[in-house]
């Protein structure tokens, strides 16, 4: 043990761990929204169509999907320290060499490799989460990393925009890629596996984070095998859930900036600014419900279980206003509706992100938040490519978002009615081998 005895007043260490948590999230989603701000210059370079741009959009998702669990598993099993280090380490890489794609098939391989590198973020900072924050702190923390995807996101598109008007997409992949290189090294040399191992956390700190924890891990032991997990209810309604509310977010990382470009008559550098509007709200909204669910539960103004459902639905009735959008003729109002909907959107995914930590047998955090984005990103899946032949069939993305409105109307019910008790899983049965 490194701990820090000097006691005169109490260290916050957990919050530059939670700081490099929100930053590999930020870097995580403005390396994947690259392409869907450079799509128009490489679908005219290499003649792709919307159908074809779909696919690019959604390969990325296939690896990132496929590869929670396992990335989820690694992570409780040998540490965050190191999954985390080289998932970001290696989606940086793929980012970087991205500019020597020559075509469609360059393109999706080097999706596919970037999506395989990310799939460790999530899992990884929810296990984080779990050893290095109380229970009490556990939405705000939630909230506060997940928010680093909507500042990535906002950051990235007129950041990029920029970048191609200067230089070129090709170099913009490169330029973007040392982002996460330098954040690898900064990772490995500052972080440490608990807080009784960092040398900067001191008495009161330690005795504040295991204080607040109602479930104490002394071991490593994980009692049941991940497939297990799909005899629980809420693993299910968390999965489902979170599908819903995936395909309705990723439109805004993929097809809203050619949404604004086709559809609203915005030039590059007016999409660039606009698509980062919806992604500031909801950076902030996100932060704040999360921050506000911890003060709602831990001065018991209501339990556990009403606190997470409550901020779960009403972040869903707000994110339905994306089919509210589809209707209004003024770009404006679309725009605010739009800024709504993301809003909802990361709302519910303060409560999304604090559940893991609260359900999931001892030692399986981190898989059961593998498991959850597994699912959850099948919507990143289909939706890209549902959303291209829409547009493509219809020549309009009214039908396109009002399906996404109609999916968070299956979520909501899914939340109140298939989530039970939040509390933790307590397997009776034995471990399958």
């Amino acid at each position: 043990m490194k701990v820090n005895l000097k006691n005169d007043k109490m260290t916050n260490v957990r919050w530059v761990v939670g700081m490099l948590m929100w930053a590999a999230i930020a870097i995580n989603y403005i390396d994947r929204t690259v392409l869907s701000a450079a799509a128009p210059h490489i679908s005219k370079e290499f003649s792709l169509s919307s159908g074809e741009m779909g696919i690019l959009m959604s390969g990325f998702f296939w690896s990132y999907a496929l590869l929670q669990i396992p990335a989820g598993w690694v992570a409780d099993r040998f540490g965050q320290k190191k999954t985390l280090g080289f998932a970001v380490g290696w989606w940086s890489l793929m980012t970087s060499i991205t500019g020597l794609a020559v075509g469609f098939k360059s393109l999706l391989g080097f999706r596919i490799g970037l999506g395989a590198g990310e799939a460790g973020a999530y899992p990884s900072n929810a296990g984080i989460t779990s050893k290095w924050f109380p229970d009490k702190e556990r939405a705000t923390v939630s909230g506060l990393f997940d928010s680093g995807s909507k500042f990535g996101g906002a950051v990235a598109m007129p950041l990029i925009a920029w970048l191609i008007y200067k230089f070129d997409w090709k170099l913009t992949f490169t330029f973007i890629g040392v982002l996460g290189i330098i954040w690898t090294i900064i990772w490995l040399l500052y972080f440490r596996e608990t807080p009784e191992e960092h040398k900067g956390v001191n008495k009161l700190e330690l005795e504040y984070i295991n204080k607040g924890k109602k479930n104490e891990i002394t071991d490593t032991e994980q009692p049941i095998k991940w497939y297990q997990l799909l005899k629980y209810r809420n693993i299910w309604a968390m999965c489902i859930g979170f599908f819903m509310i995936n395909y309705n977010s990723y439109f805004f990382i993929t097809w809203l900036p050619t949404y604004l470009v086709k559809e609203r008559g915005m030039n590059l550098i007016q999409m660039g600014f606009v698509a980062s509007l919806p992604l500031l709200c909801a950076m902030v909204v996100e932060v704040l419900s999360g921050y506000l669910s911890d003060k709602v539960y831990s001065k018991k103004l209501l339990s556990l279980t009403a606190t997470r459902k409550l901020f779960l639905i009403c972040g869903l009735i707000m994110a339905s206003c994306i089919g509210m959008a589809a209707f209004t003729k003024s770009a404006v109002l679309a725009v605010v509706l739009l800024c709504i909907a993301k809003s909802g959107n990361t709302m519910a995914a303060s409560q999304v992100w604090a559940l893991p930590g609260e359900v999931a047998p001892k030692n399986m955090t981190s898989v059961v938040a593998g498991m959850q984005n597994t699912v959850s990103n099948m919507g990143g899946v289909v939706g890209p490519i549902i959303t291209g032949f829409i547009v493509g069939s219809t020549g309009s993305f009214v039908p396109a978002l009002l399906f996404s409105a109609f999916l968070i109307i299956i979520a909501i019910f899914n939340y109140i009615f298939l989530l039970g008790k939040v509390e933790r899983i307590e397997p009776k049965e034995k471990m399958i081998i």
